[in-house]
């Protein structure tokens, strides 16, 4: 028989749990389905926080690993360039997800796992696991290849494909560490310290997905050359990083109301990936958004696309045209030098002052660009 709830949620990482807990706390009858078997797993992500996210979502505080302090920035062979005070955390990505699963359940959305979407009609009915669910509203909280999105007209087309391995460090360490080189293509690598271990990963455009691992062994084996790592390789993982800027926030498939969060939105910040802010504050907002419309506030769903929009659009924006002018130097058979890795890079002064929106918004942005 067909299951009938007031608000389906797609996806529960940490867009859609945020969204489930909001919703069900308004009292809703709220339903989260999630493709994998258990929760925060497997984890996908770098694993860093900007410090900033601590005081809005305190289970950061409760699955922090390390202290970041700076970070470090590797131009070609050159140097490093440091940025002082670029402070945050690295986390216990699944930690992380977990408490914030919790937490929507304690609010009384019942969550299901191992629960993939496997069709969405024109009427807004759900295929989920084997079941036919139709929702007042739907939450597409559902990744970079939302279904949710997808069905609406709003997929993400523009995407970086990454890899990552987590290794032993052998030297303590409080920086982020990024990479920019020419031959890793619509992307950077990056070494992220996490206690006695590393996140060590890179992204490229997908046309250059067969070189992910060959660059990724260089950049290993290089490190190891230079003391700070492990040769052994306890986790490799990898997943898809959308770079083409807000895709949609608040549509409709069929007479359906629909509003996307995280990823699924194209909220991830094109240049640096980071993602994890804003699916925490875009599902929050969509679970509110979502109930305010179901108590009767016609205009909840533009207000939450205007939110959303106000409170990551220009940074968002910013970085789509840097990523865009850096991919351009690709062209024929040119690469771009350190100066065009510097301008598409928001360590550097000149990706924030040769665009004036971007001025604006350097202080209150610039920490919450990595991830």
């Amino acid at each position: 028989m067909t299951e009938r709830v007031d608000i389906l949620v797609c996806g529960l990482g940490p867009a859609g749990a945020a969204a489930a807990e909001a919703a069900a706390r308004a009292g809703l009858k709220v339903l989260a389905v999630e493709r994998n078997a258990r929760p925060g797993l497997p984890v996908q992500c770098a694993e860093f926080v900007p410090q900033m996210i601590g005081a809005d979502v305190p289970d950061v505080r409760a699955s922090r690993v390390q202290d970041i302090a700076e970070m470090e920035t590797y131009v070609g062979g050159e140097p490093a360039d440091v940025t002082p005070d670029f402070r945050g955390y690295m986390i216990d990505r699944a930690a992380f997800d977990q408490a914030l699963i919790a937490k929507a359940q304690a609010a009384g959305a019942e969550c299901r796992f191992a629960t993939p979407v496997q069709s969405i009609a024109r009427d807004g009915m759900v295929t989920a696991g084997g079941q036919e669910i139709t929702a007042t509203l739907i939450i597409g909280a559902d990744g970079p290849r939302s279904p949710v999105g997808r069905a609406a007209g709003r997929p993400n087309v523009d995407l970086v494909e990454t890899r990552q391995i987590t290794v032993d460090l052998l030297r303590p360490h409080a920086a982020t560490d990024i990479f920019l080189r020419p031959e890793i293509v619509g992307g950077y690598a990056w070494l992220f310290p996490k206690g006695a271990v590393a996140n060590l990963g890179l992204g490229v455009v997908p046309g250059r997905k067969a070189d992910l691992k060959s660059l990724l062994v260089a950049l290993h084996a290089q490190l190891v050359l230079e003391g700070r790592l492990g040769r052994r390789v306890h986790h490799t993982t990898g997943g898809l990083i959308p770079v083409g800027g807000i895709v949609g926030l608040a549509t409709r498939i069929g007479a359906v109301p629909v509003l996307l969060a995280g990823d699924a939105a194209g909220l991830t910040n094109p240049v640096t990936g980071a993602g994890i802010n804003a699916a925490v504050i875009s599902g929050r907002l969509a679970g509110e958004a979502a109930a305010a419309l179901l108590g009767g506030d016609a205009g909840a769903l533009e207000d939450y696309a205007e939110e959303v929009s106000d409170t990551f659009g220009p940074s968002v924006a910013l970085a789509v045209r840097r990523r865009r002018a850096l991919v351009e130097t690709y062209r024929g058979t040119a690469m771009p030098g350190p100066g065009a890795l510097r301008d598409g890079w928001i360590a550097y002064p000149q990706y924030w002052t040769r665009d004036r929106m971007g001025i604006a918004h350097k202080e209150t942005r610039m920490a919450e660009e990595t991830a």
